[in-house]
């Protein structure tokens, strides 16, 4: 006897059809160059958008969970429906500047090593099911604990489920791309707002990333936004290159 619910999930090919898994790497690149340039232009937050809140969702749990990691506190975070967002953290005073540079470092670049984790996760089926359950679940459990913002109580759960419902229901092939286009849009995150990475001031938030760096670590703020630039597009292709290897 047939079990409920797998006649279903027969008629759903596992497998990528060969000119979809001929197209993947050129798609993910091209989205990628897409996403970047979209955002860098007038209304490109609002054609993006669901990717623009991702993009603030994955900037500002780099800032909050570094500061846990570090011994600090991830107070809350504060997602709006402009695409901007805050995390409010405290930092442990035990690493000196060391600590304020790195929690400051992890907004841009926390989210490009996510991001290659999960585009390396898509060489498994298993590993990018997985991947995705866990992206998933931390979208739904992010809002639990640290999310304070009536805009983001619904937007970041809702990108939770329909991811989780990727995870649970989509066919192998659609999980594996899945994966592989979530981890190229947190390694881009990056870029998403590219000024930001080479600019002294966050306007009424006071410093930018960039500049929290150069006042603990010296070096001025445009040698790190450059670096974290071009980091994000090296972690960027060799994590490709990787998950492309046969």
């Amino acid at each position: 006897m047939r079990e409920p619910g797998k006649g279903f999930e027969n008629l759903l090919p596992q497998e990528a059809p060969p000119e979809v898994e001929r197209m993947g790497l050129t798609w993910l690149i091209a989205a990628a160059i897409a996403t970047t340039l979209l955002w860098q232009v007038p209304g490109g937050d609002y054609i993006l958008y669901p990717f623009t809140i991702l993009a603030t969702w994955f900037h500002e749990m780099g800032h909050g969970l570094m500061a846990l990691v570090l011994g600090g506190q991830f107070q809350q975070l504060q997602i709006f429906s402009n695409g901007s967002g805050v995390a409010s953290y405290r930092i442990a005073l035990t690493l000196g500047p060391i600590g304020p540079a790195l929690v400051a470092a992890a907004g841009p670049m926390g989210p490009p090593i996510a991001g290659a984790a999960l585009i390396l996760a898509s060489r498994s089926f298993k590993a990018a099911s997985l991947s995705l359950k866990i992206l998933g679940s931390v979208l739904l459990l992010s809002t639990l604990i640290w999310v304070r913002s009536l805009f983001g109580f619904v937007a970041i759960p809702l990108l939770g489920l329909i991811i989780l419902g990727i995870a649970l229901k989509a066919p192998r092939w659609v999980q594996g791309f899945g994966v592989q286009f979530l981890g190229v849009q947190a390694c881009v995150s990056t870029y998403h707002q590219l000024d930001y990475l080479f600019s002294y001031s966050a306007g009424p938030l006071g410093l930018s990333d960039t500049a929290q760096m150069q006042r603990y670590l010296l070096l001025p703020y445009w040698f790190w936004g450059g670096l974290m630039a071009i980091a994000s597009l090296v972690i960027l292709i060799q994590s490709l290159r990787v998950a492309y290897r046969h």
